[in-house]
């Protein structure tokens, strides 16, 4: 491109300072003290000060909207510290005591410009955290970044490192809250403070929340801020953990990035069985322990369920049907862990006394749209026996699936494509539970989004004594958001 005049010297410079026969302050032409060449030549020279008027109008378009690039290598190392911080704190729920993890977060926002605001929200320490950032358009609400600092517990006896040390070991980050979910947490923080240093401003509010109290189902966090405070979060999108890519959990062979779009809905049972105590020398019918395991057996019996229309529309996207593992089977069909047995008499357990009464939970996890009563109904009708209970522990939520044809959703699949130019982007179901059902029932569209290509193993290891996340993914996993809060939408 060649431009005459001294508008080159402006373009070279890339500082629309003056413009030929434009001045930026004036922003008017100036005519020369004498035209020697009639009224043809002065239209020719305010042809010449309206071109140079749009490329300067344009030059100072570009300064505006292009930032520099950050230091991606200089934001990957210290994301990979700060992450190794975070997790060396020991958020455990219960007691979900998270004023310390909370701190933490707040202290690397404010030295990064931006105030962040705590939400003190239960008796043993559990505190929440919000913090904004003002866009361009205030008539659309904000975009939510949520995350959580609560872990839960370990056994570390089981574990080969300290669940708390953050070892990095091949590659790998290992420790509680890696996968679930400080790791995600801390790239949306370093996407946040880049958003903030950049000094882009993105195309509407965003608002971070990180919540105390999620692995407890909410109830001094997402729930808690919802009733105190819901004026501060509210949003039309959400960003929350869940989704991820793969190149075999979902499909094999193929690079697949799912978006949470929904969840399975958390129902929660308590089954007990009712008996005679006696000697254990002598066995007998009515004994509750065998009451229980048989009332199990047939209460784990589930009929096949109808596919979910989002598991339907990724088999067609994705465009072949889903590997057969663990976690595609969870998000075809509802499911029945056995999780605990409580049984016996006395502390330490007598063994020679056959007990009046076992129990055990069971963490059923529902497609959205089942009904939940008429689920416990059948699994009642099919154990049939007057001596076994079944309740609730909890109630389950079923807002239903966020639509996948938004704005939003367009902009999380074009920073993928960015990354991962040979990924296949779907919406999908996750089996577990999240924060999101609580504010989907508040009519936010939420969707679940760990940017980072995951193996079985890794996906697999969140709530487990091997949780760990590949650093570099979680590197590429910052700059995907970035590019999501950058965007237009």
């Amino acid at each position: 491109m060649r431009i005459e005049g001294s508008c080159s010297a402006g373009l070279r410079r890339g500082l629309p300072e003056t413009c030929g026969f434009l001045s930026v302050e004036s922003k008017k032409p100036q005519a020369p003290a004498k035209i020697s060449r009639g009224h043809a030549l002065q239209l020719g020279y305010r042809e010449k000060a309206a071109r140079c008027s749009r490329i300067f109008v344009g030059l100072l378009a570009a300064s505006v909207a292009v930032a520099a690039e950050p230091d991606w290598n200089a934001i990957n190392n210290s994301a990979v510290d700060l992450l190794q911080q975070y997790i060396r704190i020991e958020s455990i729920d219960p007691p979900a005591n998270t004023a310390e993890a909370a701190n933490f977060i707040k202290r690397i926002l404010e030295e990064n410009g931006i105030a962040a605001q705590l939400y003190p929200s239960g008796p043993n320490g559990q505190t929440n955290l919000v913090a904004r950032l003002a866009g361009r358009d205030h008539s659309k609400k904000p975009l939510l970044l949520m995350n959580h600092l609560d872990v839960v517990p370990v056994d570390r006896k089981a574990w080969k490192v300290d669940p708390f040390a953050a070892v990095i070991q091949n590659g790998e980050i290992w420790g509680r809250g890696t996968m679930d979910m400080k790791g995600i947490g801390m790239e949306q923080v370093m996407a946040f403070v880049t958003l903030k240093k950049s000094g882009i401003t993105p195309s509407r509010d965003i608002v971070m929340l990180c919540t105390a109290d999620e692995e407890n189902n909410g109830t001094y966090g997402v729930r808690w801020m919802i009733e105190n405070h819901f004026p501060e979060i509210d949003a039309e999108y959400v960003l929350d953990e869940g989704g991820f890519g793969t190149r075999s959990i979902l499909a094999e062979g193929k690079l697949v990035f799912g978006i949470a779009v929904g969840e399975k809905q958390t129902l929660w049972l308590r089954v007990r069985a009712r008996g005679t105590a006696a000697h254990g020398s002598q066995p007998i019918p009515d004994n509750a322990n065998v009451t229980l395991l048989n009332a199990l057996d047939r209460a784990m019996e589930l009929d096949p369920a109808r596919p979910h229309p989002v598991v339907a529309e990724m088999m067609h996207t994705i465009g072949a049907p889903l590997a057969a593992n663990k976690y595609t089977a969870a998000i075809q069909a509802n499911t029945v862990s056995l999780t605990t047995l409580t049984s016996g008499v006395g502390s330490p357990v007598k063994v020679n006394v056959i007990p009046s009464t076992a129990e055990a939970t069971l963490d059923c996890r529902l497609l959205p749209g089942v009904n939940a009563a008429e689920f416990i109904s059948g699994m009642k009708a099919r154990v049939n026996d007057p001596r076994v209970s079944i309740e609730e522990i909890n109630r389950p939520e079923d807002p239903g699936a966020s639509p996948s044809r938004t704005p939003l959703f367009e902009a999380v699949r074009r920073a993928i494509l960015k990354s991962h130019p040979d990924a296949v982007v779907t919406p999908m179901l996750v089996p577990h539970g999240t924060d999101s059902n609580k504010l989907r029932e508040k009519g936010l569209i939420a969707y679940g989004l760990t940017p980072m290509v995951l193996d079985l193993s890794t996906a697999g290891s969140m709530h487990s004594d091997q949780e760990h996340i590949p650093v570099a993914e979680f590197q590429k996993g910052i700059r995907i958001f970035y590019e999501v809060l950058t965007a237009e939408f």
